[in-house]
């Protein structure tokens, strides 16, 4: 035997000892976690989030303590929607209001009452302390009082609404969501683990080491933020990948040891069969999840901090699934396997007739979706890329945008308070804020000019009247720093947002502001600047990570199996599925059809961050079915088999635990689609309808058809498949004419029988079929 790998080695111990190394992967859960919970979560700042010319501005601003404040708004109205709030209890509650706010030490300030158009909502302006990033953590002891003041006033409607409020609602009710994702997820991985394996006890395997892979990675998660500052995002993702890849793992080496088991037919202990299993399941899971990592740190490209949170997640579950899987998990075969044996000993001391292990067979439906592959390999493949190309030409369409506060689910009582404050006061939805910074000195020619720029932006219809009680310019203390804000009554992920913006960045500012001479620094932040500006740097970086994802994929598919031609074909059907999910997503999401049937608010567009998401996770986990089942065919190849039939039988016998990966899988993220956050019922659809492209159409169509028509050129330059045939044909042929001589010499005439006998013992498996025929 020659040298074991590292990872039949460290599944060889562990098979050995057992105990120690379940109670080693306990221990090191507990003092993951426990790490992290001491060193607690360190969480991004609004400085992080700063990205392109908005960003700017709030580093101008905030430099000069005239930033954008959070705001939020006290509304006041009669119970009943045709009277008008008046009188004396309308006064006692604002007067309430007031009071009560300012006793607060997060509130800032409070603005006097302001009466709508229509005069039935009067509206008082809070504004807090700090950044924005800290509202939804600020904004608790104002809604305690509002709820206060609501119960010591019954006979009017107050409620409050704004940055902070819905922030906050956002957070919980996604905390909400992911429970109810996760009761759906587990009954469905229960049962089709249960469906793939027939035991319970087998069934709790999988979803043990992913339960506990996923509370290590959260302490190590903890303690990663202090390098990388997490935005409340990675442990959604740790929680969405660690469930699928966990399961996912454990799946295929549970499969691969039971296939070694019915195998070896009772001839091997338990520990032999885990170190067999490891030598090829443990090394394919190790190659996965190699690529998963490295795929998902092109994230880190983005440069934007919500990915860099989500990329740290995913790598950091990842890689403790894998270790999960080829270490803990060879001992807990090994006690099952121990136990299983002293029963089938136990059944035979009494007589009765152990059950031996049967090796699954691909069912009537799998040898049904082959059959086009195999009898019709080109039309199969041309048809298939022609569904996805269809598929995917919808996203040709696809116009990104950053999904802004309107977006929002109204189940969340800070929305039906937004709604209703846009409906009172509409020029509440939009504020552009104008920063510059110049000269103390030249403060007086800053105001002026930024006069001339409120007088033009009155005059364009893009923009609405000022804001009753907020200030037309703020200074700083030290008069560099000046600030106007400029409102505007639309939606802002409306095109008509992003044209007021476009307006007073091309037009409005230089024409006044733009014509100071000398050292002035201008720019433009808020909502729709910064919604603005975030998808367009989300659109610079998309080649970069698009280019190295592309790199990554092939050369990992290289390393793999050493052939340049699979590298390729990985790309491609990677680029395909991608391309075909993306399309079915502009599909659904762009538009308003679907809207009342996944329950959503059409933003006439897609979010800026899911198509990166998409590429990303995609090829990661696109790696995943092509490792395990390439791994199968490339070993089939080089014990012999003609590449033709590795390819059938390859792709066979992996079909059951790819089907059930890939069920557990869209299970996960299909899931999402059920949540009330739009980005996230997005990245759902888009990851759940990939998988399943992958799984049922590239898988079984696309790939099988594409080697059957390559043959011996899938390996391309290697020479190792090419020299295993050349090695079979050599024995079948010495063994032939070995049996003949031996035949010619009895004279009995059965020389065919004696070659056909040698052909199934240099043939392994395949005994039916005649290596000349295939060759």
């Amino acid at each position: 035997m020659g040298k074991r790998s590292v990872t039949v080695r460290v599944a060889r111990w562990s098979a050995l000892h057992p105990w120690r190394a379940v109670i080693g992967w306990l221990l090191f859960v507990a003092l993951c976690l426990g790490g992290g919970t001491a060193a607690g979560m360190n969480s991004a700042t609004t400085e992080d989030y700063r990205v392109g010319e908005a960003g700017r501005a709030e580093a101008l601003a905030a430099e000069g303590g005239v930033q954008l404040r959070p705001t939020e708004q006290v509304l006041i109205r009669a119970r009943t929607a045709s009277q008008r709030p008046g009188g004396a209890a309308a006064d006692a509650a604002v007067e309430d209001v007031t009071a009560r706010m300012r006793a607060l030490p997060e509130v800032a300030s409070v603005a006097p009452p302001v009466r709508s158009a229509d005069g039935r909502v009067l509206r008082v302006q809070v504004e807090l302390h700090g950044p924005d990033q800290d509202a939804k953590k600020n904004v608790v002891p104002l809604q305690d009082v509002t709820e206060r003041i609501r119960k010591a006033h019954p006979d009017l409607v107050i409620e409050e609404t704004g940055s902070g409020s819905v922030s906050k609602g956002v957070n919980d009710q996604r905390g909400k969501d992911l429970a109810f994702s996760e009761a759906i997820t587990l009954p469905v991985t229960l049962i089709t683990l249960a469906v793939v394996f027939g035991s319970v006890v087998m069934v709790g395997v999988p979803l043990l080491l992913a339960v506990t892979s996923i509370m290590a990675t959260m302490g190590l998660a903890m303690l990663a933020s202090h390098l990388l500052p997490d935005t409340g995002v990675g442990m959604n993702m740790i929680l969405l990948i660690g469930m699928a890849v966990g399961v996912d793992y454990t799946l295929f080496y549970l499969k691969r040891e039971r296939e070694e088991r019915a195998r070896a037919g009772g001839s091997l202990t338990s520990e032999a069969l885990v170190e067999a299993a490891a030598s090829t399941a443990g090394r394919a899971i190790v190659v996965s999840g190699l690529a998963v990592m490295v795929s998902t740190a092109a994230l880190y490209l983005a440069g934007d901090v919500i990915f860099d949170s989500l990329a740290t997640g995913t790598i950091l579950v990842v890689a403790v699934a894998v270790i999960s899987s080829v270490t803990v998990l060879p001992a807990l075969l090994v006690k099952l396997g121990g136990r299983a044996e002293r029963r089938a000993a136990k059944r035979l001391a009494r007589g009765k007739p152990v059950r031996p292990y049967a090796q699954d067979e691909p069912g009537r439906l799998w040898k049904a979706l082959l059959k086009p592959a195999r009898k019709r390999p080109a039309l199969t493949l041309g048809l298939s890329v022609l569904v996805l190309l269809g598929l995917a030409l919808p996203a040709l369409d696809m116009k990104l945008k950053d999904p802004a506060r309107d977006s929002f689910s109204r189940d969340i009582p800070a929305m039906r308070g937004y709604d209703r404050l846009l409906e009172a006061f509409p020029e509440q939805r939009v504020r552009h804020q104008v920063v510059v910074r110049a000269e103390a000195s030249r403060a007086g020619e800053v105001k002026e000019a930024l006069r001339a720029l409120d007088r033009r932006a009155q005059a364009d219809p893009l923009f609405s009247d000022h804001v009753p009680g907020r200030p037309l310019l703020r200074s700083s203390a030290d008069r560099r720093t000046t600030a106007l804000e400029l409102d505007a009554p639309h939606p802002t992920y409306s095109e008509k947002a992003v044209t007021s913006l476009a307006h007073l960045r091309d037009a409005h500012l230089p024409a006044t502001v733009g014509k100071l001479p000398g050292d002035v620094e201008t720019a433009v932040t808020g909502e729709v600047p910064r919604g603005t500006d975030y998808v367009e740097h989300q659109n610079r970086k998309l080649p970069l990570v698009l280019g190295f994802l592309l790199l990554m994929t092939f050369a990992m598919t290289v390393y793999a199996f050493r052939s340049v031609v699979l590298g390729l074909l990985g790309v491609g059907l990677n680029l395909l599925s991608a391309a075909s999910a993306l399309g079915l997503l502009v599909l659904v999401f762009q538009g308003d059809w679907a809207e009342e049937l996944l329950a959503f608010v059409s933003l006439g567009g897609i979010s800026s961050r899911v198509p990166l998401f998409l590429f990303v996770i995609l090829f990661g986990l696109s790696m995943d079915y092509q490792v395990f089942v390439v791994s199968r065919i490339r070993e089939a190849a080089l014990n012999g088999v003609p590449t033709r039939q590795a390819v059938l039988d390859g792709i066979a016998s992996s079909a059951k635990v790819v089907t059930s990966a890939a069920i557990v899988m869209v299970t996960v993220f299909a899931s999402f689609v059920m949540l009330h956050i739009l980005e996230m019922k997005q990245m759902g659809f888009v990851l759940a309808a990939a998988v399943l492209l992958d799984a049922f159409v590239i898988r079984v169509m696309i790939l099988p058809s594409a080697l059957l028509l390559l043959g011996r050129a899938t390996w391309w330059p290697s020479r190792a498949v090419r020299r295993a045939e050349e090695r079979v044909v050599r024995g079948y042929a010495a063994a032939g004419d070995a049996g003949g001589a031996g035949d010619a010499d009895a004279g009995d005439g059965h020389g065919s029988e004696g070659g056909g006998r040698a052909a199934g013992q240099a043939f392994p498996g395949h005994a039916e079929e005649r290596p000349q025929a295939r060759l």
